[in-house]
């Protein structure tokens, strides 16, 4: 695939292991790198090793660009983690790994996919197609 925008090739694939620390540095500058035994190199693996999740890469150029992941239980599909280099932000990237993730849970059978967003970011999933609903609270236990 390729985008005239950012001048290059653009290739999604599955996550490998190697991948682990450009992606830590693409949550920081993103600043979704609060909490490294959920988003850190160990949990990339773990997130690897899981059958139930989906984890892809963006690269342009063969550079790691970018980031989706997230799983399905066999009922409901939900994408945990959107990242993005901000250099290649608003070039079509973020639509391009959503889609892709998408399209790998369906032909999981899922029926709907969720994703959980942050307020600022509501603007692009609803231009994607996605719609708000009811959410949950969770606890730090």
């Amino acid at each position: 695939m390729t985008f005239a925008k950012i001048g290059g090739s653009l290739r999604i694939r599955d996550f490998k292991l190697e991948d682990a620390g450009e992606l830590v540095e693409i949550l920081k500058q993103n600043d979704q790198y609060g909490f490294p035994a959920v988003d850190g190199p160990e949990a990339m693996e773990r997130v690897k090793a899981c059958n139930a999740a989906i984890f892809l890469v963006c690269e342009v150029n063969r550079k790691v660009v970018g980031l989706v992941r997230g799983n399905y239980d066999g009922s409901r599909a939900i994408i945990h983690q959107l990242s993005v280099h901000p250099k290649y932000q608003r070039q079509g990237i973020g639509t391009a790994l959503v889609k892709r993730i998408v399209k790998r849970f369906e032909e999981r059978g899922a029926p709907t996919v969720s994703a959980t967003v942050l307020d600022e970011s509501f603007g692009f999933w609803q231009k994607i197609g996605f719609r708000k609903t009811k959410v949950f609270l969770v606890g730090n236990w």
